[in-house]
C-alpha cells in the first residue's frame, strides 16, 4: 500500500547543521533500498510561494508568506509499506532524525 506522509514543521526553524543533513542522507539511502521510500521532497520557505483557491466559483491568488498558519507543510515522502503502522513507524524514525518540533500526516493513497 502507498502511503504519503506530510510533513510540518513551524515557519522559520532552525536549519538542519551538516551532521543533521548527513543522518537524514543515511535515513533516507536506508529507506530507499528498503524499498519504502519511493520519493520525497523538501519546500522553501512561504514566502516563496502562493496559494491558489478556488470559491463560489472564483480563483484568488495570494502570495506567502502564510503568517497566519502556525505550521506549514515542510516536505513530503511517499513510502510502500505493507500496513498503516509500517507507514506510522516510518514516519516516527523520520522524526527521530529531523529533530525539533514538528508532525507528520499519514496518509493512505488511492492506488
Amino acid at each position: 500500500m502507498r502511503y504519503m506522509a506530510i510533513y510540518r514543521k513551524q515557519e522559520g526553524a532552525a536549519m538542519p547543521t551538516a551532521q543533521e543533513m548527513e543522518e537524514m542522507r543515511v535515513f533516507t539511502d536506508e529507506q530507499t533500498k528498503a524499498g519504502i521510500l519511493i520519493a520525497s521532497g523538501g519546500c522553501l520557505p512561504s514566502a516563496l510561494g502562493a496559494r491558489v483557491r478556488a470559491s463560489a466559483g472564483r480563483l484568488s491568488v495570494t502570495d506567502g508568506p502564510f503568517t497566519e498558519t502556525k505550521e506549514l507543510i515542510a516536505g513530503f515522502a511517499i513510502l510502500e509499506c505493507a500496513s498503516k503502522a509500517e507507514a506510522i513507524e516510518s514516519a516516527k524514525r523520520f522524526l527521530k532524525v529531523a529533530r525539533g518540533d514538528g508532525e507528520c500526516e499519514v496518509r493512505q493513497m488511492f492506488q
